[in-house]
C-alpha cells in the first residue's frame, strides 16, 4: 500500500530533514515536520466534514500552504482532490464541481460566497467551507492522522484539462503518478535538496503541481509559492529576494518578461529556466539568451502525464525543439493508421510513462481514443530529425487543409513572429461563405505599434509561405484568448472569424 503523501512527507521527516524549509511564501515559511502536521490536521478536519476515501475535495484557494495542506490533506485519508482554476468564472466553476460530484469544496471567502449563490446547482455538495472556516476546525482537530492505506492504483486527485477545444476533461491520476518525478528532476534537471524552485504558473495547472510541488517534496528541496499572478515586478522581486535556482515559465510568460526589459543579471542565480505549455518560438529562445545569458530548457508534458515526457538538456538544448524523451518514458510517432514514421515525417505523438493518467472522469469515447493500452495519444504533431530531437508541428485537430494541402498553424505563426513588431500570433483556418477553408491570423503587436502592421505582415507572408499557407486576412489584437495556463484557445479565434463573417 502506497499513500502518495506517506512518500512525499512522512519520508522526508523520517529520513531527517523535518527542520528544512518546505514552503516559503510572501508571509511566512513552513518546514517539512510542520507541513506534515498542518496535512494531518487538515486531513482530519476533511473527515470532520463528513469526507470518506474516494469523495472529491474541491479546491479553489490562491497558491499557499493552504492549497498544499488541502490538496495533501485529501490524499492522505483516501479522498480525491480536485483543484480548480481560480481565474473561472462561479458559473463554470459550479460546472466543474457538478461534473466532479465533490462533497465538500475548500474555497477562498469571495470564492465561497459566489458559490453558496450557485449552490441549487450543486445537488452532491455538502459543505462549501471558506479556509477560515477550515482553520477554526483544523484547530481542534488532532494533529495525528495515520495515512489510508490505499493501492498505487487508488484514486489521488483529478486535473482538469486547459479547455483549449471546449468543456475541460477530468484526467484522473491516481497515487503511483506523484511517486516518479525524479525522472526529470533529478536526471534530466539535477534536483537536488539545495534547489529554490519557482514558477509563474499555479499549482492547479499539472506543469506547476510537478514541478513546484512534487518534485521539490521528492528531493527535499524548497518551493516559493506566491497567490497573486506573475507580473514582471512582482518576478523580479522574487528572482532579486528569493534567489530561486529552477525556474519554471511559459513561452507567453517569458515573451512578456523580455519586453519588460529586465536587468540583464536578473537570471543570474537561475541554474535552468524551463519552458512548458506551448512550442517556444526559436526566435523567442535566442533572444532570451541573448539578453540573460540563460538558455531555456523547452519540453513537453500534459495534464495526463503531470511530468515532462520530452525535454531538452542542459548545454544541449535545439531552439525550436522539444528535445528528447525524458528517461523513464518512451515515444513514438504514428500516421492516422497507427504506423510508426519515420525520421523527417510527420506523426501523432505517442507516450508511455508511469505517471500518465488512466482515463477521463465519465468521458468513455475520448478515453478510448485517447489512452490506448500503455501508451497515451497526446494529439500533439510532431517531426523527429536525424540526431532524434522531437520539433512541434501543432495539435492534430489544430491542423487544416487548403486547396487539398495541410497547413500547420504554427508555420504560418511563425512568419508572422519573425516580425520585429510582432509580439504573438494566432492562424486558425476557418471556412468562407465560399465553404472554402482558408487561414486567419491574429497578431497582438509590441508597444501597440500597428500602423502599417498587417500591411506588412500581408507582404512578409507572400515572400516566405506558399500559396495555401498565406492568411486570407491578418487581425491586430490587443491580446490573444488563451487559457489561464497561457495556451491559445484556437476555437476562439474561430468563432472571433465567424462572427465578423456573419457581421458582413
Amino acid at each position: 500500500m502506497t499513500n502518495a503523501v506517506s512518500f512525499l512527507l512522512d519520508q522526508a521527516i523520517a529520513d531527517g530533514h523535518g527542520g528544512r524549509v518546505a514552503i516559503d511564501t510572501p508571509e511566512a515559511s513552513i518546514t517539512y515536520a510542520e507541513l506534515g502536521e498542518l496535512v494531518n490536521r487538515t486531513g482530519n478536519a476533511l473527515r470532520e466534514m463528513g469526507v470518506e476515501p474516494e469523495q472529491r475535495v474541491g479546491i479553489l484557494l490562491p497558491d499557499g500552504v493552504e492549497w498544499v495542506a488541502t490538496f495533501l490533506g485529501a490524499m492522505r485519508i483516501g479522498a480525491v482532490a480536485v483543484p480548480l482554476n481560480t481565474r473561472l468564472q462561479p458559473a463554470e466553476w459550479a460546472a466543474l464541481l457538478a461534473d466532479s460530484r465533490a462533497r465538500v469544496v475548500v474555497a477562498d471567502a469571495a470564492a465561497a460566497k459566489a458559490l453558496l449563490d450557485d449552490a441549487d446547482r450543486l445537488p452532491h455538495l455538502r459543505v462549501i467551507a471558506a479556509s477560515s472556516s477550515l482553520a477554526e476546525v483544523r484547530a481542534s482537530v488532532s494533529p495525528h492522522a495515520a495515512a489510508e492505506p490505499v493501492s498505487p492504483d487508488a484514486m489521488a486527485f483529478w486535473l482538469y484539462t486547459s479547455g483549449t477545444t471546449g468543456f475541460p476533461k477530468a484526467a484522473v491520476h491516481c497515487h503511483r503518478d506523484l511517486t516518479v518525478g525524479h525522472h526529470y528532476g533529478v536526471e534530466v534537471l539535477g534536483a537536488t535538496s539545495e534547489d529554490r524552485v519557482f514558477a509563474t504558473s499555479k499549482l492547479f495547472f499539472a506543469y506547476a503541481l510537478g514541478n513546484v510541488l512534487a518534485i521539490p517534496l521528492t528531493v527535499r528541496a524548497r518551493a516559493y509559492l506566491a497567490p497573486a499572478w506573475p507580473e514582471p515586478e512582482s518576478v523580479l522581486g522574487v528572482l532579486r529576494d528569493w534567489r530561486p535556482t529552477l525556474f519554471f515559465s511559459v513561452p507567453t510568460v517569458y515573451a512578456r518578461l523580455l519586453r519588460a526589459e529586465l536587468p540583464r543579471d536578473a537570471f543570474a542565480g537561475v541554474r535552468h529556466c524551463v519552458s512548458a505549455g506551448e512550442r517556444l518560438p526559436a526566435e523567442l529562445y535566442t533572444a532570451w539568451r541573448e539578453r540573460f545569458g540563460a538558455e531555456i530548457l523547452d519540453g513537453l508534458g500534459a495534464t495526463e502525464t503531470i511530468f515532462m515526457v520530452l525535454s531538452n538538456r542542459p548545454s544541449r538544448s535545439r531552439p525550436g525543439s522539444s528535445g528528447k524523451p525524458v528517461p523513464g518514458s518512451e515515444v513514438r510517432l504514428a500516421d492516422a493508421e497507427g504506423r510508426e514514421v519515420a525520421d523527417g515525417e510527420e506523426g501523432v505523438l505517442h507516450v508511455r510513462t508511469p505517471s500518465t493518467s488512466p482515463f477521463y472522469w465519465e468521458r468513455i469515447d475520448q478515453s478510448r481514443r485517447t489512452f490506448l493500452g500503455d501508451w497515451f495519444r497526446t494529439g500533439d504533431v510532431y517531426v523527429r530529425d536525424a540526431d532524434g530531437y522531437y520539433h512541434h508541428r501543432g495539435r492534430s485537430d489544430d491542423l487544416f487543409k487548403v486547396a487539398g494541402m495541410w497547413v500547420a498553424p504554427t508555420d504560418v505563426e511563425t512568419v508572422l513572429l519573425a516580425h520585429p513588431a510582432v509580439a504573438e500570433a494566432g492562424v486558425v483556418g476557418v471556412e468562407e461563405v465560399s465553404g472554402l477553408v482558408k487561414p486567419f491570423g491574429f497578431v497582438v503587436p509590441k508597444d501597440g505599434a500597428a500602423a502599417g502592421l498587417v500591411e506588412e505582415l500581408t507582404a512578409l507572408a507572400g515572400k516566405r509561405l506558399p500559396s495555401h499557407q498565406r492568411p486570407r486576412r491578418i487581425v491586430v489584437v490587443p491580446e490573444l484568448p488563451r487559457t489561464a495556463t497561457g495556451k491559445l484557445q484556437r476555437f476562439r479565434l474561430r468563432e472571433m472569424v465567424a462572427a465578423a463573417n456573419a457581421s458582413g
